[in-house]
């Protein structure tokens, strides 16, 4: 009797461990399934171009990745702050990052950064491209490129043109334009496009490129003058608009794009997984007419086809920014 005594307390602690073990697993499990979050990082301000792409694709994202979407916008440092971030997060494809074309400046841009562009970070889907527009204040005596560039070349200098900020998309296309039509203008960087929108309509800088989701509303209105788009061809957006490739500029072309990037160690499978989620969801004919409106020409291609121009477009804008030589501030 004393030996069953003595068992019985030892079996019922034993049963009681494993019971423990049992309902901790069921929970861990059940959290498991009910906190499933991808994370998008935006490494600009809400409102811009990447944040509103971001948001227009996040419900259907998150329907083809059976997870909820959080967006998380880290501006700074012309998106590197957002991309550092990328570069050190797990591996799990969790947490992505949707991006513009300043992703492939930054490295020639900045001297130092804390991650490796080629190394730390994978291409995983284009979303598309949308040109640029060429806008002036409404006090500068032009209405198009001939008028525009006769102008700048009598007053070399005088015109101000606005950007996001050094090394900007902005910025760069204007330096393009200038090299390309041979014309001096004058930088006028500003933190963000917004502050530099509102000195355009009020004539205290001259001319601007903007993206067509950003001016298109202060074309509609009549508050600034869009001279031409900087894709090879017109765009849907603004149909009537020249290209400055038909306005005297043969070949001209900047066409900025969009896509979605993932940290470098992450598995294969899961790329393909989030390539195939975001590609889904540009097929959704609202988010088509939506991201249409935005200036925004969906181009689907495969991941190693995005991989490609990726790698192409670093080696053109490292060329292209040292020559100008152009730093980051």
């Amino acid at each position: 009797m004393s030996s069953t005594h003595h068992t019985l307390p030892v079996s019922l602690v034993h049963i009681k461990k494993l019971l423990s073990i049992f309902l901790m697993s069921l929970a861990g499990l059940s959290l498991a399934q009910t906190n499933k979050t991808t994370t998008i990082l935006v490494p600009f301000a809400p409102g811009g171009t990447v944040d509103i792409v971001a948001r227009q694709l996040a419900p259907d994202l998150g329907k083809y990745l059976g997870d909820s979407i959080v967006i998380d916008n880290k501006g700074g440092a012309g998106g590197t702050i957002a991309t550092a971030k990328l570069a050190t997060s797990n591996a799990d494809g969790k947490t992505i990052m949707f991006h513009h074309m300043g992703f492939v400046f930054n490295p020639a841009l900045y001297e130092k950064l804390s991650f490796d562009t080629r190394k730390d970070i994978v291409p995983v889907a284009d979303i598309g491209i949308t040109p640029n527009v060429l806008v002036v204040t409404n006090s500068l005596p032009v209405k198009n490129i001939t008028e525009f560039l006769a102008y700048a070349k009598k007053n070399p200098g005088k015109i101000n043109y606005g950007s996001g900020g050094i090394g900007s998309a902005g910025h760069l296309a204007m330096e393009m334009f200038e090299e390309s039509a041979h014309f001096q203008a004058t930088h006028v960087p500003y933190k963000g496009s917004g502050p530099a929108i509102t000195d355009l309509i009020s004539g205290q800088i001259q001319a601007m490129f903007m993206t067509i989701a950003a001016i298109k509303p202060y074309i509609d209105s009549g508050q600034v003058r869009a001279l031409a788009t900087s894709g090879l061809a017109r765009t849907p957006s603004l149909p009537s608009l020249p290209t400055l490739n038909e306005s005297g500029l043969k070949g001209f072309s900047f066409e900025p794009w969009y896509g979605v990037f993932a940290p470098a160690k992450t598995p294969q499978k899961t790329l393909e997984q989030i390539h195939w989620a975001v590609n889904e969801s540009l097929k959704n004919p609202e988010t088509q007419t939506k991201l249409a409106g935005q200036g925004l020409e969906v181009k689907p291609m495969t991941m190693p086809q995005f991989a490609a121009m990726v790698d192409a477009d670093l080696v053109k804008w490292d060329k292209v920014i040292k020559r100008l030589n152009i730093k980051a501030e």
